[in-house]
């Protein structure tokens, strides 16, 4: 494999034009491919292995497979769901070598779906032109680690759907093709998966609003000993006028 830049490499090649250079040895074509899909696929493996590192290594390996495999690509899906196909089977066969090791047969089990309702549309997005500040970096990245949190803790055959559908935006077609299940069970999987994370995430929103604006000690320590220090030392103008007995009329305009 050649590893230099393709003079010749249009920016904007499609998958198809990657695949082909990729199948007569154009390494240049391979790492636009990977970069091209990196995100996505890495999302699907960790989603699925719970590690970081398992999830590297596990797409590493699917990489591998794909450049030798790639001179028999034919087309029959598009590229992009046939990486995430060999992700997928790489994944499943860590898992199944894992379950072996530690004795353990790996069952999900769906629970009923009847009652179980779209979410709401989501917020809107931030102004992109305002500067985050760094508590607001700060805010943002915990609550991206809860969410990956309660991803980890989501049944792997819902949050694999979760990833491909919600986060990559797949279509129940395409996510359906590189699960290698019916489209049926996507949908009602996705929807069940954002009914799990919904409910989690509404238990920590519930925990974490007990702390909003939070009245501690200092701080009503701090207005009790202002308003006392203007009551026993009044400024000039800081006398307020009398206020009328609760009773008495509105004055007449």
């Amino acid at each position: 494999m050649d590893a230099r830049l393709s003079p010749d490499l249009p920016a904007r090649a499609d998958d198809a034009e990657l695949a082909r250079r990729i199948a007569a040895g154009d390494g240049a074509a391979f790492e636009r491919l990977m970069r091209r899909h990196n995100r996505r696929l890495y999302r699907l493996a960790r989603v699925m292995l719970r590690n970081d590192g398992d999830a590297e290594d596990a797409l590493q390996e699917a990489y591998l497979r794909a450049f030798h495999a790639l001179g028999g690509f034919r087309a029959e899906a598009s590229l992009a769901t046939w990486l995430s196909q060999l992700v997928t089977h790489e994944c499943l066969s860590r898992l199944r070598k894992q379950a072996r090791r530690d004795g353990i047969a790996r069952m999900v089990q769906a629970e009923p779906l009847a009652d179980e309702q779209p979410l709401d549309a989501e917020t809107e997005a931030m102004d992109p032109s305002h500067a985050e500040r760094p508590e607001e970096a700060l805010a943002r990245a915990q609550l991206r680690a809860l969410i990956e949190r309660r991803l980890d803790e989501l049944p792997e055959a819902f949050s694999s759907v979760f990833v491909l559908r919600g986060l990559e935006e797949l279509s129940v077609e395409e996510t359906a093709q590189s699960l290698g299940i019916p489209e049926a069970t996507v949908r009602s999987r996705y929807f069940r998966a954002r009914g799990l994370l919904r409910k989690s995430l509404a238990a920590d929103i519930d925990l974490a609003q007990q702390g909003v604006f939070a009245f501690d000690g200092e701080r009503c320590d701090r207005i009790v000993g202002a308003v006392l220090r203007r009551l026993h030392n009044p400024g000039p103008t800081a006398a307020p006028s009398a206020a009328p007995p609760p009773d008495a009329p509105p004055a007449s305009p």
